[in-house]
């Protein structure tokens, strides 16, 4: 029904006069005064106030134990650009036609388009871990750079190198150059593996280029693995806000000691600290990873892992029950190499290993970086399921090769592919291709799957040898993924116990 403005004004103004007769009603049939019903303001008593200054006095106290150490790491590195030529509006002959000579776009003699060389820059954070200058980083930081700086936090600038890296754990040493500060501050790792969920940390860097900021949070989760960021990894989760230019710098428990090193953020995709930002998610690499590797680094050498000689799958409901396992922890043995240290200590393929050197075994990511971590030579107890009892066999863990590349995701592109299938390949080298009595075999071997993936549900193992895509062969996971390209259809040849056998994987 249509009703005028001032028909609409008495209504409301009506309504509004009911309203307060009644609210008045009310006040007044409860004999008490209006004033009487507003509410105090809570005090704010000292019992209130000093456990809350309290903890904001150890976060303070913590921060300034710390921040000292704490570095920026700054990184140059010169990249070829060419000009851009951008052609003239009215066309290459304007000039020609109207003043007799050549457009600045087409000279008399063409050669070839200059060349120009310019800085790219970019940031991070470290942490000094000795008076003779050893930094801590990321190997991300600083791969791939022509030049390295660092500011101390009394802004104090000096140069830097690299003395040692691990990619394959993101993990990478630098030293000061020239004459190194003889009163220089230094961080003290602590235990990561006493850490439990919910547990306070403050992160310290330069998040977008604010040197010596410190954030605050928990930690979220332990273990995190199947990020895609390094070929090892077992992070610590926290929400602790880390965005771009925290790489690098630590994470500290309530004691002032450093339990991780922050590494990555997610964004809806993993970032290294370049495009995305702060989201509740951040990872860092805990204390005791970068404590197996760190010596090692310092002096420059290069990183040895140890191995067993064994193909490890994951366990899901189904492989449990049937092994008689309570729960899916664990990591299943699919194959024992012939003549590997797995096999000469009685290891079989079947035995599902539950814990190794008296440390649970969640998963095979756990058991592959408890391994690696280990010291060839030495012995380790390998407690394992058979046949539904518990054995226990020692390993002498043997060393694996230089040249074995750890399975794990490319970049960009090939990562996205990879994803798609739910794989992880890697290039059988000649050690790999003995140890699995693959000799004279070329290819990409399967190095796991994921469950419920278009692999997983085409007849594919982990342990098979793929030797051709799409009828071309491969021998490495660069031309296996160039050989994958962007076809919805997939053949390929595999070798299996000695046997070959056509796939095809439909992606759609």
């Amino acid at each position: 029904m249509y009703m005028s403005n001032k028909a609409r004004a008495i209504g409301i103004t009506a309504g509004v006069a009911i309203f307060v007769a009644v609210a008045l009603f009310t006040m007044v049939s409860s004999n008490k005064p209006v004033s009487e019903k507003r509410s105090e303001p809570t005090a704010i008593t000292e019992s209130l106030v000093i456990p809350a200054e309290q903890l904001g006095k150890v976060f303070a106290t913590v921060a300034a134990h710390v921040k000292p150490a704490v570095v920026s790491v700054y990184s140059e590195k010169m990249v070829r650009v060419q000009p851009q030529e951008f052609p003239f509006p009215f066309g290459d002959d304007f000039f020609g036609q109207f003043f007799g000579q050549p457009s600045p776009q087409q000279p008399k003699s063409r050669s070839q388009p200059k060349e120009y060389r310019i800085p790219q820059r970019g940031m991070g954070s470290g942490m000094i871990l000795d008076k003779q200058g050893h930094i801590l980083t990321n190997y991300h930081v600083v791969s791939d750079v022509n030049k390295i700086k660092i500011q101390l936090s009394d802004k104090r600038i000096f140069e830097a190198e690299i003395v040692g890296k691990d990619p394959k754990t993101d993990i990478a040493v630098i030293k000061i150059t020239g004459n190194v500060p003889n009163n220089l501050p230094s961080v003290q790792l602590g235990d990561s593996d006493a850490l439990e969920d919910g547990h306070l940390v403050i992160a310290v860097g330069a998040p977008f280029g604010l040197t010596q900021t410190v954030t605050s949070g928990i930690i979220s989760a332990k273990g995190r693995s199947d990020v895609g960021i390094a070929a090892y990894e077992d992070f610590l989760q926290t929400d602790a806000s880390i965005n771009p230019g925290n790489s690098g710098g630590p994470l500290v428990n309530m004691r002032g000691e450093v339990i991780g090193m922050n590494s990555a953020i997610a964004t809806g995709g993993m970032q290294f600290g370049g495009e995305g930002q702060f989201s509740g998610v951040g990872f860092a690499i805990p204390a005791n990873m970068i404590k197996t590797v760190l010596p090692t680094l310092i002096k420059g050498e290069e990183v040895t892992r140890g191995m067993m000689g064994v193909v490890i799958q994951e366990l899901n409901a189904d492989l449990a029950k049937h092994f008689g396992l309570s729960d899916s922890k664990g990591a299943l043995v699919a194959q024992v190499n012939k003549d590997s240290p797995a096999e000469k200590a009685g290891l079989k393929t079947g035995d599902v290993i539950v814990r190794f050197e008296g440390k649970e075994v969640r998963d095979t990511r756990q058991l592959r970086n408890l391994v690696a971590a280990a010291t060839p030579g030495t012995s380790v107890k390998v407690d394992v399921i058979r046949d539904g009892k518990e054995q226990s066999f020692t390993v002498t863990i043997g060393r694996m090769p230089t040249e074995m590349v750890a399975a794990t995701k490319p970049s960009g592109k090939g990562e996205n592919r990879l994803d798609e299938l739910g794989l992880s390949v890697q290039t059988l080298t000649p050690d790999l291709a003995r140890q699995l009595d693959l000799q004279g075999e070329k290819g990409v071997l399967i190095s796991g799957i994921e469950q419920d993936s278009i692999v997983s549900m085409a007849n594919l193992q982990v342990g098979d040898l793929i030797v051709e895509v799409n009828r071309q062969r491969v021998t490495s996971v660069a031309e296996f993924l160039d050989a994958l390209g962007d076809q919805d259809q997939i053949l390929l040849l595999i070798r299996r116990n000695g046997e070959s056998l056509f796939v095809m994987l439909r992606m759609r």
